[in-house]
């Protein structure tokens, strides 16, 4: 792994895109006075003749912290909280062999991060779609840490005519 970045290739556009949400997100916080980390989880969006299909990154985000609904009839609205959670011991703690005695020592200061790359907090994404969607058939579904949605596209609007009695 290294720690430089590498060129984009030719035709690769997508450290531009981020950049634009980097400072899209950059541009709606300021004047907010807040505690409160917000992020923006990447997703793919594709279409296809009868739907619209997003994959989004939410590693480490239970089901229970995704809140998905339509605010408008054309748009999705995705947001979230993502908590920092550790699960390996840290450093000084020891465990032996089972059947002899378990020695843990703790260091009493909180630990320094030397890089802290992880996304945390709250997220907030919103899809306008172009054309009419069916709201009642969505499909929505997480695992490994992909949020994959399926928004079908409703029939076309035809025009109704009423006939005078």
């Amino acid at each position: 792994m290294s720690l430089f970045r590498t060129m984009p290739t030719a035709g690769d556009f997508s450290p531009l895109f981020r950049l634009l949400d980097d400072y899209d997100t950059h541009r709606q916080s300021r004047g907010q006075v807040s505690s409160v980390r917000s992020f923006a989880p990447r997703f793919d969006v594709r279409e296809t003749d009868d739907a619209y299909h997003f994959d989004g990154e939410l590693p480490g985000i239970a089901q229970k912290d995704i809140d998905i609904q339509f605010s408008d009839p054309q748009t999705l609205v995705i947001k979230g909280r993502s908590e920092r959670e550790y699960h390996t011991p840290e450093a000084g703690e020891t465990q032996e062999a089972e059947g002899e005695s378990k020695a843990v020592t703790k260091a009493e200061d909180k630990p320094r991060f030397w890089v802290s790359e992880r996304s945390v907090g709250e997220f907030h994404r919103t899809f306008t779609f172009p054309s009419r969607v069916d709201q009642e058939n969505v499909k929505a579904s997480l695992k490994n840490g992909i949020l994959s949605l399926v928004v079908p596209k409703a029939a076309a609007y035809t025009g109704k005519k009423i006939t005078i009695e």
